[in-house]
C-alpha cells in the first residue's frame, strides 16, 4: 500500500504571528515534533539535521515532503544503523549570523538534550562567538537595541522537546520579557515527561547501544519479542528509561493514551499535549483509546498537537513508534 499525505489531522497548533512582530525567535533541531504549523510560523527556525541510511541521505529540516519521502520509502525499518550528523558549531554560528541577528532582537535556541547529541554542546559554542561577532554586525547595520541569545537544553526527546517550545510560544505571545520568560521555561522543563512506545524491541537496543544507552537489555528484547511485550519508555530531565510495560501494542498504547487522560484530569502545567507517530497519521486516529483522549483534551482546553515523527525521532524510536509528552506534577505510572 502506497503511503499518502495524511489528512483531517485532529488537532494542530493555530499558526501564531506574534513571535517576528516580537522580534523573538524559537530555534529548535529537527528532532523536535511539532506540527507543520509550529514550523510555518515566522520566527521559529529548525537547526537541520543529516540522516544516513546506506546509500540514501536525508535532510530532516521538518519538511513535510520529506518525511513523507522517507516513509515512502519504506527506510524507517533500517533505521536502527542509520548516522545522523547535526550542525557544526560553526555551521550554527553563520546560520545565526546569516538569518537572525539583524531580524531579531531574542534568540532562545532549544535544543535535545544534551545526554543524546552534541546539538546542545555546539550551539553553546557557537553562541560565545556569535554574541560577539553578532553585536559587531548589528553595530554595523546601525541597530542599537540590546541583543540576547539563549541556548537551552530541553532535557527531553522528539514529543518531548514541543512542550516546552509551544510554552516559550506562548509567554513570547502574552509579551512577557525575556528575563520573565527564563525562569518559568526552565520550570516547564523541569516539569516535561516525554513517554514513548517502540513497536519493535530490537530495533530500540540497537539504536540505543550506538547511544551507549544500556537500559533495553537483550534479555528485554527477547522476552518482548517472545511474548509480544511493548515497554513504555519515559524520557525526564536528560534520564531515559523504561517505566511499565504491557502485552500487546494495542493495549499497552491504550493503556498509555488514558494513563495521559489522568494526568490532563489531575492538571498541566501548560495546556499542550504532543503527540507523534512513526507513520501515516490516519493509523495514529485509528489507535485504540486516541479518540478518547482527543476528546478529553476538548472537553479540558488542551491542545492535542500531533505530527508525523520527524526522521530523526523516527530512526531512534523505529517505524510506528508512539511518543508523547505533557507538563505536570510528578506521578507514578498507573494503569499497567
Amino acid at each position: 500500500m502506497a503511503f499518502v499525505e495524511p489528512r483531517n489531522v485532529l488537532h494542530v497548533v493555530a499558526p501564531r504571528r506574534v513571535l517576528a512582530a516580537a522580534r523573538t525567535a524559537i530555534v529548535v533541531d529537527a528532532s523536535c515534533d511539532l506540527p507543520p504549523e509550529f514550523y510555518d510560523q515566522p520566527g521559529v527556525i529548525v537547526l537541520p539535521i543529516s540522516v544516513t541510511i546506506g546509500p540514501h541521505q536525508y535532510t530532516d529540516n521538518h519538511s513535510p515532503q520529506t518525511t513523507w519521502r522517507f516513509h515512502a520509502d519504506n527506510l524507517g525499518m533500517h533505521g536502527a544503523n542509520a548516522e545522523t550528523r547535526p550542525y557544526s558549531a560553526e555551521e550554527v554560528r553563520t546560520l545565526f549570523l546569516e538569518r537572525l541577528v539583524l531580524d531579531y532582537d531574542s534568540i532562545f535556541c532549544l535544543t535535545i538534550s544534551a545526554k543524546r547529541s552534541a546539538i546542545y554542546e555546539n550551539a553553546m559554542r557557537a553562541s560565545v562567538a556569535l554574541l560577539r561577532d553578532g553585536r559587531e554586525v548589528r553595530q554595523a547595520a546601525g541597530l542599537t537595541r540590546p541583543f540576547m541569545l539563549r541556548v537551552v537544553d530541553t532535557k527531553n526527546l522528539f514529543a518531548g522537546q514541543g512542550i516546552p517550545a509551544l510554552a516559550l510560544a506562548d509567554m513570547v505571545e502574552r509579551g512577557l520579557p525575556p528575563a520573565e520568560i527564563m525562569p518559568q521555561l526552565f520550570k516547564v522543563i523541569e516539569s516535561t515527561w516525554g513517554y514513548f512506545v517502540p513497536d519493535d524491541l530490537y530495533f530500540l537496543r540497537t539504536r540505543a547501544k550506538k547511544y551507549g544507552d544500556r537500559s533495553v537489555s537483550l534479555v528485554g528484547a527477547l522476552l518482548g519479542s517472545t511474548l509480544d511485550i511493548k515497554p513504555v519508555v519515559r524520557a525526564h530531565m536528560g534520564i531515559t528509561e523504561p517505566v511499565a510495560k504491557s502485552r500487546g501494542r494495542e493495549d499497552t498504547l491504550r493503556k498509555l493514551f488514558r494513563f495521559v487522560g489522568d494526568r490532563i484530569r489531575a492538571g498541566l502545567l501548560v495546556p499542550h499535549v504532543n503527540v507523534s507517530y512513526g507513520g501515516d497519521l490516519g493509523e495514529l486516529h485509528n489507535l485504540p483509546g486516541y479518540l478518547e483522549l482527543a476528546d478529553l483534551c476538548d472537553a479540558k482546553q488542551v491542545t492535542l498537537h500531533e505530527s508525523m515523527m520527524s526522521i530523526t525521532g523516527c530512526v531512534n524510536v523505529g517505524p510506528r513508534g508512539v511518543a508523547i509528552a505533557f507538563a505536570g506534577p510528578p506521578h507514578e505510572m498507573s494503569g499497567f
